[in-house]
C-alpha cells in the first residue's frame, strides 16, 4: 500500500481528491478484494490525517458531539471515488452520503472517519472503515469482509466471517470464551439516552457485571481491538450500518459472535466471545 501524493497547487480540495483517486485506481486496477478494501482504508486514513495536520473545518449534524469535517468528506469522495472505477457494479454507502444502487448485488459500506468527535479534539482513537456485503447492508445476506486503519498506530485490520481477521498481516488468537465478570466492556450511552430510563437501565445491567469499562468513542476501533483482544466485548445501541459492519466482520473472523437485540425501547449491537454475548443477551432481556 502506497502512501498518496498531494498534485502541485490544485485548484480545489475536490480537484485534489480526484488527481489522487485517479493515481490510486492506476495503481489498484488488478487487485483483488482483499488488498483492495486494505488500501481503501490505509490511504483514506492518511488523508484524513494529513488534512488535519494543516487545519478542518467542523460542522454541527445533531449535536456537539455528532460532527462532520472537510476531511470526513474528503476522504469518502476518495474512497466512493476509487470504487466506481474498479467496482463499477457493486454499490456503494457511504456515512456522508455517498451511495449508487448495486447491480452485482454487493455493497461497499464506506466510513471515512469513524470516531469524528475524537478526531476534531486532537485524540488518536478515530480510524476509516470498510466493509463489503452482499443484499441489504441493514440485514446482510452475507458479509464478505471488513477493514479498519489507525493512522496514529499504524494498525490495519482485515477479516470476515471466511477470512481468518489478522492486524498488519499476522494473524489474531480465536476469541476463547469467558465470563463478562472477567472481562472489559467497550460500549457507549450518549449523555441524553441516561435520562430515558429504560434504555438506561438495559444499559446498567450489562455494564455492571463487567470487570471493567471503556467509553473511547469510535465503533469501529472499538470492534477491531475486540477482534484482536486489546478489548473483550463491545455493545451500544442504535448503530449504523457504517459503524457495525467494518468491526463485526473483524469480530466474526476471530471466531466471536455477534448479533442484535431489541431492550430498552432500542436496538443493541452486541459483539464478543460467544459467551459473553450469551450472557449480556440474557442480561438486556432480563
Amino acid at each position: 500500500m502506497e502512501s498518496m501524493s498531494t498534485p502541485e497547487n490544485p485548484q480545489s480540495l475536490s480537484d485534489m481528491i480526484d488527481a489522487i483517486t485517479k493515481t490510486f485506481v492506476i495503481s489498484h486496477e488488478s487487485d483483488p478484494d482483499d488488498r483492495l478494501a486494505k488500501a481503501l482504508v490505509y490511504n483514506a486514513g492518511r488523508l484524513a490525517w494529513r488534512m488535519r495536520e494543516m487545519g478542518v473545518e467542523t460542522e454541527y449534524k445533531t449535536s456537539v458531539s455528532d460532527v462532520v469535517t472537510d476531511a470526513d468528506r474528503a476522504a469518502e469522495r476518495f474512497v466512493a471515488g476509487a470504487l466506481e472505477q474498479l467496482r463499477p457494479e457493486d454499490g456503494i454507502l457511504g456515512e456522508e452520503g455517498a451511495a449508487r444502487e448495486s447491480a452485482s448485488g454487493r455493497v461497499w459500506v464506506i466510513d471515512p472517519v469513524d470516531g469524528t468527535y475524537n478526531f476534531t479534539a486532537g485524540s488518536d482513537y478515530w480510524c476509516s472503515a470498510l466493509a463489503l456485503a452482499e443484499g441489504n447492508t441493514t440485514d446482510p445476506e452475507q458479509l464478505i469482509l471488513g477493514a479498519v486503519h489507525r493512522p496514529a498506530m499504524g494498525y490495519t485490520w482485515f477479516g470476515g466471517p471466511g477470512l481468518p481477521t489478522e492486524r498488519d498481516g499476522r494473524g489474531v488468537d480465536k476469541l476463547a470464551d469467558a465470563p463478562v465478570e472477567q472481562l472489559c466492556l467497550a460500549t457507549y450511552l450518549h449523555p441524553r439516552f441516561m435520562g430515558e430510563e429504560t434504555t438506561r437501565e438495559a444499559w446498567l445491567r450489562v455494564t455492571r457485571q463487567f470487570a471493567t469499562v471503556r467509553m473511547l468513542g469510535s465503533a469501529s476501533v472499538d470492534l477491531a481491538s475486540v477482534a484482536d483482544g486489546t478489548q473483550d466485548v463491545w455493545l451500544q445501541h442504535s448503530v449504523a450500518d457504517w459503524d457495525w459492519l467494518p468491526g463485526r466482520a473483524l469480530v466474526e473472523g476471530a471466531g466471536g459472535a455477534c448479533t442484535k437485540v431489541e431492550a430498552g425501547g432500542v436496538t443493541w449491537s452486541l459483539a464478543g466471545n460467544p459467551q459473553a454475548v450469551k450472557q449480556v443477551v440474557g442480561l438486556l432481556t432480563a
